[in-house]
């Protein structure tokens, strides 16, 4: 690779400022050749900020880029690309209804004689997965395909732009462990072939696994760049929040009480889904949901909440048997559900915050003349964005202009807004920094205290071993055991999560 000096991309002193927040205040961050690089921080340190501006998404305010040897300033994405920076965003953005080799050359299709050429379209794309060992048809549609299959074709698309740096942001985040396995090996071909890769990830084994350098934003601003060669776990917590964090997990202090809820028999009517699902649910018990991907762990929940239906089984709460035919007889009978794709099914992204903290809850805002309460409204969206520790400029704020752990922390604070007896969580923490995670493994905690039910889908095992009281783990649609979490190990959980493969 022909440059001059050590760096293939220099970003130096980079500012950038929204209405009411600075989010990036002259920031640094150095990638060399054949090196993979974790960039960390808390949600809303910038990082994502800070690659937007590299990427033409965002136009810097000040600071210098400079790119191969030369000063830079890409416009836009497609800028980027075609100058050889490429990025796997965190959210998959792929036109699902198309051909997956439609998507990996959208807005560059090859031609012969004023027409696409299929075949070399096809031929380009079965290249490539056999160079990163992919298993995918070129010619399948990709609304067919599962997420970890549609996060590895963003990943080969990036491949296919011959780029010299690829921003990863959190590209592990649908992946199972033997997937992750396989992006690494990508990674690390990637690395052999001089590539930079900007890591951004917040889960700690990967990081210190995979990366060679890293480089740590707190609040907008530069905080260290250094060899991960000997650096601990703990010193990385410690610089990303400023703080010592001297552990990952609150101490449990609830107790599990008399049964709440029971489920016997459930079957979703659409298959391939859950078929006879049986468990029970104590009073301020935090019940673990575990297993592969595919295995139907959300098909539960869903169901249990009625967006799935049912074609068999029964729900008792508190004993009594209810029917739950759609989402707001669940809301009526005290089940919350934060959902696993946040962006899709979670948030209203173009709304303000005090939509999204008040929409599930909005009747109770209605006055006498059947006007909504303005003073109550406000009053809410300000114990949300207070007792979730929401980092906003204010309540009008787009949500989707927050980071990820704080558009989480407004969807679960708009649940307990509901005051639900139930509580369901599907992957609450994904994406989201390891100070934000304890904030939300001690808000579950506090609401176990207050007796109330919790059921938590997660693929971490740290996580699930961390927090649980038990733990049921799925394997292919059905209930493969369900283990009580301070007797049981990871390879167990392992163990039955394969039972009916």
């Amino acid at each position: 690779m022909n440059i001059k000096n050590e760096f293939l991309l220099e970003m130096n002193s980079i500012s950038k400022e929204f209405p009411g927040v600075k989010a990036l205040d002259k920031v640094n961050l150095k990638i060399r050749p054949h090196s993979i690089h974790a960039l960390m921080g808390e949600n809303g340190a910038g990082k994502s900020t800070l690659m937007k501006c590299l990427f033409g998404i965002y136009e810097k305010d000040e600071g210098d880029i400079i790119f191969l040897g030369n000063h830079v300033n890409f416009k836009s994405s497609k800028d980027a690309l075609d100058n050889g920076v490429s990025m796997v965003h965190q959210e998959l953005n792929l036109v699902t209804q198309r051909s997956v080799m439609d998507n990996m050359w959208l807005g560059r299709y090859p031609k012969k004689n004023f027409f696409i050429d299929q075949n070399k379209m096809y031929e380009d794309c079965k290249k490539i997965f056999e160079e990163l060992e992919i298993d995918i048809n070129p010619k399948e549609k990709v609304a067919s395909l599962s997420i970890s299959q549609m996060q590895m074709i963003e990943i080969a698309k990036a491949f296919s732009y011959n780029a010299k740096i690829i921003v990863m942001d959190e590209p592990t985040s649908s992946l199972t462990e033997k997937e992750v396995g396989h992006l690494f090996k990508i990674i690390n071909k990637l690395k052999d072939k001089g590539c930079g890769i900007v890591y951004i990830s917040h889960k700690m084994e990967e990081i210190t696994a995979l990366c060679d350098e890293i480089t740590i934003l707190r609040d907008g601003q530069w905080v260290t760049t250094k060899s991960l060669e000997g650096i601990t776990t703990d010193q990385i917590i410690s610089l990303m929040v400023g703080r010592e964090l001297t552990q990952r997990f609150p101490i449990k202090t609830n107790k599990p009480g008399e049964i709440i809820l029971e489920i016997n028999n459930l079957t979703s009517k659409a298959q391939p889904s859950i078929q006879n699902i049986n468990f029970q649910l104590k009073k301020g018990e935090i019940l673990g949901v575990a297993g592969l991907v595919g295995s139907k762990r959300t098909d539960v929940v869903e169901t249990i909440f009625g967006i799935r239906e049912k074609s068999e089984g029964a729900i008792f709460l508190h004993e009594k048997k209810i029917n739950i035919k759609n989402s707001y007889d669940a809301i009526q009978h005290g089940f919350a559900l934060v959902t696993e794709e946040r962006r899709v099914t979670g948030i209203y992204s173009n709304l303000d915050i005090t939509f999204n903290s008040l929409i599930t809850n909005m009747n109770s805002y209605i006055n006498k003349f059947h006007l909504l309460n303005s003073k109550f409204m406000n009053k809410d969206t300000n114990w949300v964005i207070e007792s979730m520790n929401v980092k906003t400029p204010s309540h009008k704020t787009s949500i989707g202009s927050l980071s990820g752990g704080n558009q989480q922390k407004v969807i679960i604070g708009r649940w307990l807004l509901t005051k639900p007896e139930i509580l369901m969580l599907d992957e609450p923490t994904r994406g989201i920094d390891v100070g934000a995670k304890f904030e939300i493994y001690q808000l579950m905690l506090n609401l176990a205290n207050e007796n109330k039910g919790i059921i938590m889908i997660s693929s971490e095992m740290p996580e699930l071993l961390g927090i649980t009281d038990r733990i049921l783990v799925m394997s292919n649609g059905k209930v493969a055991g369900i283990v009580n979490t301070s007797a049981t190990t990871q390879e167990e959980i392992l163990r039955l999560s394969a039972l009916y493969l």
